[in-house]
């Protein structure tokens, strides 16, 4: 079976995927986007232009959840999803807690930045900063007795934790007195998966918009 990861290795979406080849130790080839000719490839099998895409065969799987859900089916002996009903429903929506709240009002910033300076809309910073602030204080509370996101067991929701907290805490610092989510946050990046596919991200850390820190 030929797998075909259309992605960047410094987009948090494509490194949501990316953990989850890793922790099922899965071959695939990662078809970086630094081309025209990447680009056009992926636009082909996805319009919308966004990525992370895998080519599976002829088939095609957009949206990072989505993919790490067709990489369950294809290596199910680590699954990411647990099977247990209310394990997977609580791993569903801790995954849709760290894209609707942490990396979406996170990536708000980050646009805004883009912006020609008389563009910027400050109003919309400030609100996606403050929505920052109460997911960072309501994922300190959840993770007072969780090892990872949903519980014991590393799932789908760590997988998109461990680059979404990482730009998160670039973009809008997670407070000091939030020592259970700063915990977990430490728990993401020293998970093998998640720091091979750091590692493989630093040499693009000057496209972060805001500059990089010296950490992490």
């Amino acid at each position: 079976m030929s797998l075909v990861l259309y992605s960047h290795p410094f987009s948090s979406y494509c490194q949501k995927a990316i953990v989850a080849f890793y922790e099922k130790d899965l071959p695939f080839e990662q078809r970086r986007l630094e081309s025209e000719g990447a680009m056009a490839e992926l636009r082909a099998l996805w319009p919308f232009g966004q990525f992370p895409v895998l080519k599976d065969g002829d088939r095609r799987f957009a949206e990072a959840s989505i993919i790490i859900e067709r990489l369950d089916q294809i290596a199910p002996a680590t699954p990411l999803i647990p099977a247990d009903p209310a394990l997977g429903l609580e791993t569903r929506f801790m995954d849709r807690v760290f894209d609707n709240h942490i990396q979406s009002n996170q990536q708000r910033i980050i646009y805004n930045a883009l912006r020609p300076e008389a563009d910027r809309d400050p109003i919309a910073e400030a609100e996606a900063r403050a929505k920052l602030e109460t997911a960072y204080a309501w994922l300190d509370a959840v993770m007072a007795d969780r090892t990872w996101a949903a519980g014991a067991v590393f799932t789908l929701a760590d997988c998109g934790a461990a680059p979404g907290l990482l730009y998160a805490h670039w973009t809008h610092a997670i407070p000091t007195d939030h020592v259970h989510l700063w915990a977990y946050r430490r728990r993401l990046l020293a998970r093998p998966s998640y720091a091979r596919a750091l590692d493989e991200a630093r040499p693009y850390r000057d496209y972060f918009p805001l500059g990089a820190p010296d950490q992490d």
